[in-house]
């Protein structure tokens, strides 16, 4: 029996999101922790603009309400940060797709700083002082990784046959 396309396709898009989300919470050597790339936002922003009519700001909000709870932070920091994200990406979705890979790279950084900041004052406003530096490395690596996780999730789509 074989399953039908819009079940496959959902099938397809939650497998990479649980790759994501595992990739985020595997455990690292203690000195490159700060160079984790923001796996869930790429493949958050990847998704919203291949396909925003489907993935949007409620699976920005998911995402990210999965990663408090798996990281053990306060509840909502992420799944605002994820949707925001989320929404941003979608409203230029258009734009992006035009753009060649090494501007969506930059729109990227710009999308993981954005997110990185605001789960910092998140952070400030409930009395933790993370260090605020280290919050940008993880955007500069997923800038740099972006190009290559583009082609990875565009070749995952067409042969999933995702659309």
């Amino acid at each position: 029996m074989s399953l039908s396309h819009p079940m496959r396709s959902r099938l397809v898009i939650a497998a990479t999101f649980l790759v994501a989300l595992v990739l985020s919470i595997l455990p690292w050597p203690v000195w490159t922790e700060q160079f984790r790339p923001d796996w869930v936002a790429l493949v958050l922003i990847y998704w919203c603009m291949a396909l925003p009519g489907r993935v949007g700001v409620g699976t920005g909000f998911l995402a990210g309400l999965i990663l408090d709870v798996l990281y053990g932070s306060m509840l909502g920091e992420n799944a605002l940060a994820k949707s925001l994200i989320a929404f941003l990406t979608v409203h230029f979705h258009l734009q992006l797709r035009m753009f060649p890979r090494w501007q969506q790279a930059v729109v990227v950084l710009l999308l993981v700083i954005t997110n990185n900041l605001l789960v910092l004052w998140i952070k400030h406003l409930a009395g933790a002082s993370p260090a605020a530096w280290s919050y940008l490395t993880p955007s500069i690596v997923s800038m740099l990784i972006w190009p290559w996780l583009f082609v990875i999730l565009r070749d995952i789509r067409r042969h999933g046959n995702v659309g």
